[in-house]
C-alpha cells in the first residue's frame, strides 16, 4: 500500500524551513560563523571549533546550508584551493531567532541533560 503524503506538509513553513537548519550541526555552524571575528571561516577553522563533528558530517552540513541559502561558499582559484564560508543575508537574518534558543539552552542545560 502506497503511503499518501498530506499536501499540507509540502507547504508547511515550519517543517520545510526548520528541517534545513534544525539539526545540531547546522545550528552550531550558523552560531560559529556568526560569532567569528571576521564573519568568515575556512573549513579547518570551523572543524577546530566543532571537533566532535566528523569532517564528513561538517562537509555535508555546509553543503546543505549552502543549498538552503543560509551559508555562502567562496572558492579561490589557488593551489591548494582555499574555500571560505560566511553567513548569507538570509543566514544573518536567522541569528536573532536562534540567539534566544541558545540563551535558553545555557540557562536550562543542567535540567535538560540531567539523567
Amino acid at each position: 500500500m502506497k503511503k499518501v503524503v498530506n499536501p499540507e506538509y509540502l507547504t508547511c513553513p515550519i517543517r520545510q524551513v526548520i528541517s534545513r537548519f534544525g539539526d545540531k550541526w547546522s545550528l552550531l555552524v550558523l552560531y560559529e560563523l556568526d560569532k567569528s571575528d571576521r564573519g568568515v571561516m575556512r573549513f579547518n577553522e570551523l572543524h577546530a571549533h566543532m571537533s566532535d563533528c566528523s569532517q564528513k558530517m561538517l562537509s555535508k552540513t555546509l553543503k546543505e546550508l549552502h543549498v538552503s541559502h543560509l551559508v555562502d561558499r567562496k572558492v579561490y582559484p589557488e593551489v591548494p584551493p582555499r574555500v571560505e564560508y560566511r553567513l548569507t543575508d538570509v543566514g544573518k537574518s536567522l541569528i536573532p531567532a536562534i540567539d534566544p534558543l541558545i540563551g535558553w539552552a545555557k540557562e536550562h542545560f543542567d535540567e535538560v541533560v540531567k539523567p
